[in-house]
């Protein structure tokens, strides 16, 4: 991990410089620009709102409008996916870079990242909004959802390295993510509060580090009862293990990229 945090320290502007074109690159013949990272959010919450709130209600936890327990829940997971899916087509999208400049070749995949935290503190606005309009109280151990937040990042660039080391490989790899993230999606308490979950199979929520760490930042913004502590730091030492285990991989996987690109 030292070295991880040494290559991103001694290469920071070339971060930066990454990290700047992708912003500026994804929406430039766009016209509504940048206001498409705020409205993606919002229609997808809109539409789920309306379906889950009129046709089949679901009970909210933290006694709160559904709209705003929703849009909580897919600002989180949307960092999550949409990360992991630019991450994984990031090395192939800069082949002409890694064939001609060396650097290490996490700059990129951390730039893709960034890029994505940027569209969610964006989006955030929106939520910011919610909470004002609606007068929602906020808790007092909000001071520890950017901690959450910051552990949510080290899990998703973890599978990030995995997964854009073997999609070199295995183009298949992008395509199955697809799959896997829409089940991945109803597996974790993001249209449901997890008090909905039958009692005997919570153990299976509690493996899913999104499950946790979701529902975690959720009660750091709105309260409703004490944090889980001994599933959040299961939580933690999972997402950092994969961090780990997946740097250790793409480090040693990052000879060949420039031969198979």
């Amino acid at each position: 991990m030292f070295t991880f945090f040494r290559n991103l320290y001694v290469h920071r502007y070339l971060l930066y410089n990454l990290t700047a074109r992708e912003i500026k690159s994804r929406y430039k013949q766009s016209i509504l620009g940048y206001f498409w990272v705020i409205l993606n959010p919002l229609f997808q919450m809109l539409v789920l709102a309306f379906v889950f709130s009129f046709f089949i209600k679901i009970p909210v936890a933290f006694n709160i409008p559904y709209s705003v327990f929703l849009y909580s829940g897919l600002l989180s997971w949307n960092l999550f996916v949409y990360s992991i899916t630019s991450a994984t087509n990031s090395l192939i999208e800069n082949e002409a870079l890694i064939k001609k400049v060396y650097f290490p070749r996490e700059i990129i995949i951390v730039s893709s990242v960034v890029a994505k935290i940027y569209d969610f503190l964006l989006a955030s606005t929106v939520f910011l909004g919610f909470l004002f309009y609606y007068h929602v109280n906020i808790s007092s151990l909000v001071i520890l959802y950017p901690v959450i937040l910051i552990v949510q990042i080290f899990f998703s660039l973890g599978l990030s390295f995995i997964l854009s080391a073997f999609n070199l490989f295995y183009r298949d790899v992008q395509y199955l993510m697809n799959s896997i993230f829409l089940v991945w999606f109803y597996l974790t308490p993001i249209l449901y509060p997890i008090e909905l979950v039958p009692e005997k199979y919570k153990f299976v929520y509690q493996l899913n580090p999104m499950s946790v760490l979701i529902n975690a930042q959720r009660r750091t913004i709105f309260g409703g009862g004490d944090l889980n502590y001994t599933s959040l730091f299961i939580a933690i030492i999972l997402s950092l293990v994969v961090f780990q285990i997946g740097y250790m991989i793409f480090k040693k996987l990052e000879g060949l990229f420039a031969d198979v690109v």
